[in-house]
């Protein structure tokens, strides 16, 4: 198969039962969706209209919880709402756990069929779950050495961990400083003690061969489906009648958001909007977004439909950003049909082909002059361009066959 490594030999073998970890899901219950948290959830959806008996895995405040599928289907209901129950006594009790999490928690003990002290998961994954488990993360949350000895136990079961990108590997100057070591343990735990990676690229997987090296893991590639949101009411702003552009990311230095201010002073009429929330390592930015820059403006907390009808009126789709390992919004802009541009990075040769405009994400007047061309163009004459995303179809028929 393409894209798979030697390591280990790949089986076709359906597993007896597929054990899923749902961990950030949950922990971000009340936060805008992440890219990440949304393959968790694509990856909940598509496992309970499959055949093999579905588990879920959940790290909680007090230990882990033990879902089956019908505390899984239970829990999706609860995520598609946004409706859960009121705290429970534990939940009360419990230091440092906020609502809504506090309530998702607490419905998960409702809903579970086993939960346990951590020091008793091996126990409790041996006594409920089959030989020939397949375990699966993709969420990069919870991939321990405690889960992977306790999945272990089940005779016969296989790990497969999806690893999105190994930016913390290679920019860490740009990272929060324990994230590049929490980032460098789990890709140890994955590498060494893992039976399948998941890469959403070809420019991922070479990443972790080369990190990986001298161990040579099997690799999969499957690109991440791209789920297009129905735009929702268009958002009313200064930019209301003027041409205007959309950036959407954290705002955090990988992302290069300094370019586009730094360019934006020279291009006249035309408003930014950057739809994210502030990262880390950035004073520079920051202090120049503070200053409330002419035609500049900083939109936090917006939902998707409102992201997606943003874009759906703009002018064109930027996005800077000096590395990605996949980079969904990119993707998601393009399948509206709009103009993007995008850096000149190898992954957007891999899952734009010939959509988009790439421009160095370090020339500021190539930036200026595309951009320029774009807020000038006549609104009918604006480039509208034919992409078919990747789907999470395709995804999964490449995942399942070696899960």
């Amino acid at each position: 198969m393409p894209g798979v490594g030697t390591r280990m030999a790949t089986t076709s073998a359906r597993p007896s039962a597929r054990l899923l970890d749902l961990t950030r899901l949950v922990r971000r219950v009340g936060q805008l969706p992440t890219g990440i948290d949304r393959v968790e959830r694509a990856y909940l959806e598509a496992l309970l209209g499959e055949q093999e008996p579905l588990w879920a895995l959940i790290r909680s405040s007090l230990g882990y919880v033990l879902l089956d599928r019908q505390g899984c289907a239970g829990l999706l209901e609860r995520v598609r709402s946004g409706q859960w129950g009121a705290r429970d006594r534990l939940s009360r009790m419990t230091r440092g756990v906020e609502e809504p999490r506090g309530q998702a928690e607490s419905d998960l003990r409702r809903i579970c069929v086993a939960r346990c002290l951590p020091i008793r998961l091996g126990r409790m994954l041996a006594r409920y779950l089959p030989a020939g488990t397949a375990y699966l993360n993709v969420g990069h949350s919870s991939v321990s050495d405690r889960v992977i000895t306790a999945v272990r136990r089940i005779p016969g079961s296989r790990i497969a961990v999806m690893v999105h990108d190994t930016i913390p590997l290679d920019l860490p100057r740009m990272q929060r400083p324990r994230s590049v070591t929490r980032f460098a343990a789990f890709f140890n735990r994955v590498i060494h003690r893992g039976d399948l990676v998941i890469c959403p690229s070809e420019t991922t997987r070479q990443a972790v061969l080369r990190h990986a090296a001298p161990v040579v893991p099997q690799v999969v590639v499957a690109p991440l489906g791209v789920t297009q949101t129905k735009p929702g009411v268009a958002l009313r702003g200064p930019w209301d009648g003027a041409p205007f552009f959309v950036t959407v990311g954290t705002i955090e230095p990988r992302k290069n958001h300094a370019l586009l201010l730094d360019i934006w002073p020279e291009i006249p009429k035309a408003h930014l909007l950057i739809c994210g929330h502030r990262g880390w390592r950035n004073d520079a930015v920051f202090a120049t977004l503070d200053a409330r820059p002419e035609r500049v403006h900083e939109l936090s907390g917006l939902d998707d439909a409102t992201v997606s009808a943003l874009i759906r009126d703009a002018c064109g789709f930027l996005f800077p950003s000096i590395a990605e390992g996949y980079g969904l919004p990119p993707l998601e802009a393009a399948a509206q049909g709009g103009p993007v541009i995008v850096a000149d990075l190898a992954v957007y040769d891999e899952v734009l082909g010939a959509a988009g405009t790439r421009l160095d994400p370090h020339d500021p007047a190539e930036w200026r002059a595309a951009i320029m061309a774009l807020a000038t163009a006549k609104a009918p004459h604006r480039a509208r361009i034919a992409f078919h995303p990747p789907d999470w179809p395709s995804h999964f028929k490449t995942v399942l066959t070696l899960t």
